[in-house]
C-alpha cells in the first residue's frame, strides 16, 4: 500500500520545524508587519500620513488617517495576542483589498507603472487571502477567545 502524503518523513520534518509556538507567531509577526510600520510611521510624522489621506483623496484627512492608524496597529494586535484573532485578520483583509483598489489601480495607467502596479495589486490580493485564511484557521479551530478551546491555536 502507497504511503500517505501526510505521513512521509518530509511532513513529519515539517509539522516538527513549524509547529512551535514561536515560529508561528513569527510568521503571524511577519504577516502584520507591514502594518505594524505602516501605523507606527504614522504615528511618529502625522503630518505625512494626513499627506498620504490627501494623496488617496481621502477627506478629511485627519479622520481618515487615525481610523487607519487604529486599524493597523489595533488589528495587528488582536492578530498577534490571539484575542479576537480572527476579527484583526478580517479587517486587515478588507483594508488590504480596499488599499489594493484605491493605490494599485493598474488598469489606469500606462506602460511601464502599470506593470509594476498590477504586480503590487495582486500581491495585496494574495496578502488579503492569507489573512482570511488566518480568521478562517482561528474560527473553524475554536481558538478565536485566545484560550485555544478546542484546537491548536495559530
Amino acid at each position: 500500500m502507497a504511503e500517505r502524503a501526510s505521513n512521509t518523513p518530509l511532513t513529519a520534518l515539517a509539522r516538527h520545524v513549524l509547529s512551535p509556538a514561536p515560529v508561528r507567531f513569527l510568521a503571524l509577526l511577519a504577516l502584520c508587519g507591514a502594518y505594524i510600520q505602516g501605523g507606527l510611521a504614522k504615528v511618529l510624522d502625522f503630518t505625512g500620513a494626513l499627506a498620504e489621506m490627501a494623496h488617496f483623496g481621502l477627506n478629511p484627512q485627519a479622520p481618515f488617517a487615525v481610523a487607519v492608524i487604529v486599524l493597523e496597529l489595533g488589528a495587528s494586535g488582536l492578530i498577534l495576542s490571539g484575542r479576537l484573532r480572527w476579527l484583526g485578520a478580517l479587517g486587515l483583509a478588507g483594508f488590504t483589498v480596499l488599499a489594493a483598489f484605491l493605490a494599485n489601480r493598474f488598469w489606469a495607467m500606462a506602460p511601464p507603472e502599470r506593470t509594476m502596479a498590477a504586480n503590487a495589486f495582486f500581491e495585496h490580493l494574495g496578502l488579503a487571502g492569507a489573512f482570511v485564511l488566518v480568521a478562517w484557521y482561528d474560527l473553524s479551530h475554536g481558538a478565536s477567545d485566545g484560550k485555544n478551546s478546542r484546537g491548536r491555536d495559530l
